[in-house]
């Protein structure tokens, strides 16, 4: 099979050759461990590791599509202040924040690594900030969507590479513009401003699919929605349903009447009360399915059948530890991953703390358990 075919058998609850190996993503100290822990410089580490332990190489890529919902403009980068050890920074999205010495501004633009911050200021505070934060989403923008999309569409057409599409959910979005605690308050203080500020995400990203999906036939669609806690989701599952749920339900619409067969979600945290609330609005995978925040893969498999498929859900702790308890940890999922519907991976990116000869450990079991070897 190819990599595309692998993946839409195993999360779709075919019968793939062999599951994906997926073992999960280093941020960027990780790999400055391994470097020092036997990971060769200059080698991209996961051919070598595929290499190390005995399995053929990824299968080559090409072309992907996007759309670029990020505002336009963007906010300048830039330091606001000095302090002994952290600096005061202003990011790309108009968050200023305060960060360690040891990163610069440009670690908040994406996840290079696990950078701790503390929120000073967001760029949504009042109606007239929400006034002119709309005028930087624009969705006709040409920049938003690849040049000559039916053309690139019409040469990935027969591809045999996993292609998809990733933005932010409602509850990401809108946490970005205003702040968690803010975010969370006006849910109650003020739903018709949410409700307005979700429809508007939810029209901006929908008209940025039908620019994209009519012309490309994409094998996912990803939405980073984190809004859980260790223990509960930060909102109820009545008000996802009834706040959330609207803005889900016209995205699928759109995506499954294009044929994209996977809509997928990525929240951290507990995921259990929210699972039933995105199965009712079409989401059909979900990860990364964190253990540490109580999650059990075997009991949701249990719950809700074949509605739900997983990526993820391998105990990063356990990584870190080795031997038998990362064999015990995979031993743990063997139910789910016979069943289908699952491909393996760490339950969030690596941490520093998962040495590169524990990653080799791990990896080499990995595809033991997912027929590689």
């Amino acid at each position: 099979m190819t990599e595309r075919q692998r993946y839409l058998e195993t999360l779709l609850f075919g019968k793939p050759d062999r599951i994906p190996f997926q073992p999960g993503l280093p941020r960027k100290s990780t790999l400055e461990a391994w470097r020092k822990q036997g990971l060769p410089e200059g080698v991209d580490w996961q051919a070598h590791l595929r290499e190390v332990i005995g399995i053929e190489p990824p299968q080559p890529t090409g072309p992907g599509v996007y759309i670029r919902h990020q505002m336009i403009p963007e906010f300048e980068e830039k330091v606001l202040e000095e302090r002994e050890d952290t600096i005061i920074v202003q990011d790309w999205k108009g968050n200023i924040c305060e960060i360690s010495k040891k990163y610069d501004v440009t670690y908040l633009r994406s996840a290079i690594d696990f950078v701790t911050r503390r929120w000073i200021k967001c760029p949504v505070e009042n109606r007239d900030d929400w006034e002119q934060m709309k005028t930087r989403y624009n969705p006709d923008d040409p920049s938003r969507v690849p040049p000559d999309i039916e053309s690139l569409g019409k040469q990935i057409a027969n591809r045999d590479y996993v292609v998809g599409i990733h933005f932010p959910g409602p509850f990401w979005q809108l946490r970005e513009w205003l702040g968690f605690e803010k975010l969370c308050m006006l849910f109650i203080d003020d739903p018709t401003l949410i409700q307005e500020m979700i429809k508007f995400w939810a029209d901006f990203i929908s008209k940025l699919l039908l620019k994209v999906l009519p012309f490309v036939n994409v094998d996912y669609v990803l939405v980073s929605e984190d809004m859980a806690y260790k223990h509960k989701a930060m909102i109820s599952p009545e008000m996802a349903r009834r706040f959330l749920g609207p803005c889900y339900a016209q995205w699928n619409e759109i995506i499954r009447s294009y044929g994209c067969p996977v809509f997928d979600v990525d929240s951290d945290g507990y995921i259990a009360e929210l699972i039933p609330v995105w199965i009712e609005f079409g989401i059909n995978c979900c990860d990364p399915v964190e253990v540490a925040a109580g999650n059990d893969i075997n009991e949701y498999r249990r719950k809700f059948g074949t509605k739900m498929a997983f990526r993820g859900g391998v105990d990063k702790r356990a990584m870190a530890k080795g031997g038998d308890a990362i064999r015990l940890e995979l031993e743990r999922l063997m139910p789910v991953i016979k069943s289908g519907g699952y491909i393996p991976g760490c339950d969030h990116g690596i941490p520093p703390d998962v040495s590169w000869p524990a990653m080799v450990e791990y990896c080499d079991l990995l595809a033991r358990i997912t027929g590689w070897k």
